[in-house]
Parts: C-alpha cells; structure tokens; sequence
C-alpha cells in the first residue's frame, strides 16, 4: 500500500503539490489522472524519494522509500523509459539493478522473457526504440518481483499488442493482490484497465472514488428514445411526469431516467420504440468536465493573415503553472 498524508511539495513561490492525502490500496488498479501541469509526476518523484516533499509525508508499506532495504523488492516503478544507461546491454542495465538489490541473476532473465525482449537481450539500449525502452523500463520494474508497482505512461510508444499486453499484465498484478498505480492521458485505455481514480488538479486531490462512480457523479446519464409515434410518446412521457429533453434529430432524450419504466409505459399505451438505450457519458467526457476549471493550458484556434488555422496555446500566469513545468 501507499499512503499520502498532507503531501506537500513548493517550488521558491509555486505550490506544485498541495496537501495531497489518498491510499493506493493492494487488488486494484489505480489510475492517476490530472491535466498537464497538474503534479502527477511530482508527486511520484516523491513517493520513490527522488524528490523531498516539503510537507507532509508519504510512506510504502509504513516505511519511507529511503529506509527500505533493496528498494526494488518492495516496489518497482517505470518513470522514464529513457532512465537507463545507453551503453550497456538490456541484459547488464537489469543485471546491475539485480545486484544492487540482492535479486538473483535468473531473474534477469525470467523478467527479459516476460517483456518479450529475450532475443535482444544482449543489444545496447541505446539502439531501442522507444515501444522497447518502455519494455525494458517495465523489466526493471518486475525485477524485483515486488508487492507494489507504479507506471507512469507506460503505454506510449507501444503497437497495439504491446498495449494489450501492458493492459493484461496491470490487470493480472492487482489480481495477484499487488497494489499497481499507474498515471496516463489516455482516457480510453485507462477506462478499460483501472479500477479506482485518483484525480488531481494544480496540485489539489479532485477525486479518489471508483471507475464507476467517477464517471457517475461528474458525467449526464439518460436515456435516448426514437419512435415513429414520437407526438404520442410525448404525451404519455409528460402524462407519467417525465421530463423530456426534445433534439434537432427527433429523437427524445429523459435524464436520468429508468428504461424499463419507460418501455413500461409504451407497451401499455401500444407504443412503438426504434431505440430505447441509456446513455453514459466516457470517462474523457467526466474526465474534462471535473477538469475544465483546472486546466492550465488552453489552445485557440486562431487564423493569422495568410489564412491558415493554427493553435495557439495561451500560457497562464508564471505563478500558476504546475510541476510537470519543472520536471518535464
């Protein structure tokens, strides 16, 4: 588990963590998500100790990174794909991190097989790509075959079977019982593979709730219905006392609303239905709506004299940005 208590961190006059308190809990996936700028990398610096939060604290396992003895049988993390030295083989980079650890040199390779990367096991790192470097940043995170992992995009760069695999694999930690966090701007996939949400904003704890739940109170559900019969339908809805949002595209909409009750009612009246489908906002839509105030980049269309769009990005005030300014 890892816990955050008041977790703090300024720069000079920035706040780019403000009193952070959540838990990463064992069994689940957990996603991270916050705007650019909003402190996610800062804060897992700080949960590794790779940054000293200025208030507050952060413990793994009720100890502090800096006292766990062999760091990586406690937890692995993938921060930076490119975090390695470029000279040394796949093979070395991992046995170097097994050695510094106490981790025995079969599981070098054992995790070398896991992320597919057993036949270029002994090329240099610095002639990967950067799906490969991502493969060989996850390795190093199952080195030490730990109850915790974190990911910080671990997606970027990878095929379409390196992300369902990177996506199964997540899903079959937290099935073991490990305690898996991972950060990411891919809204679709972090839909289909976390099971709780963490969400920040400058620096501030917006949401820690379920997937479901997230998407529940910071999104609009209802119900879409077309029918031939709609004057009739329309009639039996507000007789009912339903309230019902009418579209340019004749179809009828009901917020919040039940299905059932609703084709209840039209069977009764011998009504008939072309659709009758409940509709929920995606976790992007939620996602941007609990977002929008927090945002601290924003692009403009604009269209400059010869004509062409382009985007302008509007910078906020120096005092307002936010870490991933500081730390790329």
């Amino acid at each position: 588990m890892i816990e955050l208590e008041g977790l703090t961190k300024r720069f000079g006059e920035k706040v780019a963590v403000n009193r952070l308190t959540f838990a990463v809990r064992p069994g689940i996936v957990t996603g991270f998500l916050g705007p650019n700028g909003a402190g996610k990398s800062t804060t897992m610096r700080m949960m590794l100790g790779l940054d000293r939060p200025t208030a507050g604290d952060v413990r793994i396992d009720g100890h502090h990174y800096d006292r766990l003895k062999d760091p990586l049988k406690y937890i692995g993390a993938l921060l930076d794909a490119k975090g390695m030295h470029g000279g040394r083989s796949a093979f070395n980079h991992l046995l170097c991190l097994a050695q510094s650890n106490g981790i025995p040199k079969s599981r070098v390779h054992e995790v070398l097989d896991t992320v597919g990367l057993t036949p270029v096991a002994r090329k240099k790192a610095k002639g990967f790509s950067f799906g490969m470097g991502q493969r060989l940043g996850i390795a190093g995170a199952l080195l030490g075959d730990p109850q915790i992992l974190m990911f910080d995009e671990p997606v970027n760069g990878l095929d379409p079977e390196g992300i369902h695999w990177i996506r199964n694999l997540m899903k079959s930690l937290a099935a073991q019982g490990r305690t898996v966090f991972v950060s990411s701007h891919l809204m679709s996939e972090m839909a289909l593979t976390a099971d709780h949400l963490v969400v920040i904003g400058q620096g501030r704890l917006l949401a820690d709730t379920s997937m479901a739940d997230f998407i529940r109170r910071n999104s609009r559900s209802y119900v879409r219905i077309r029918s031939p019969q709609r004057e009739r339908l329309l009639d039996v809805l507000y007789g009912a006392g339903i309230t019902v949002v009418e579209t340019g595209d004749g179809t009828l909409e009901v917020d919040g609303g039940k299905p059932e009750r609703i084709g209840e009612l039209a069977a009764q009246h011998q009504l008939v239905l072309h659709e009758l489908s409940p509709q929920q906002a995606s976790l992007e839509e939620a996602f941007m709506g609990l977002t929008a105030e927090s945002v601290e980049y924003h692009a403009h269309s604009a269209t400059p004299s010869d004509g062409h769009p382009r985007a302008v990005a509007a910078p906020p005030p120096p005092q307002q940005w936010g870490s991933d300014w500081k730390k790329g």
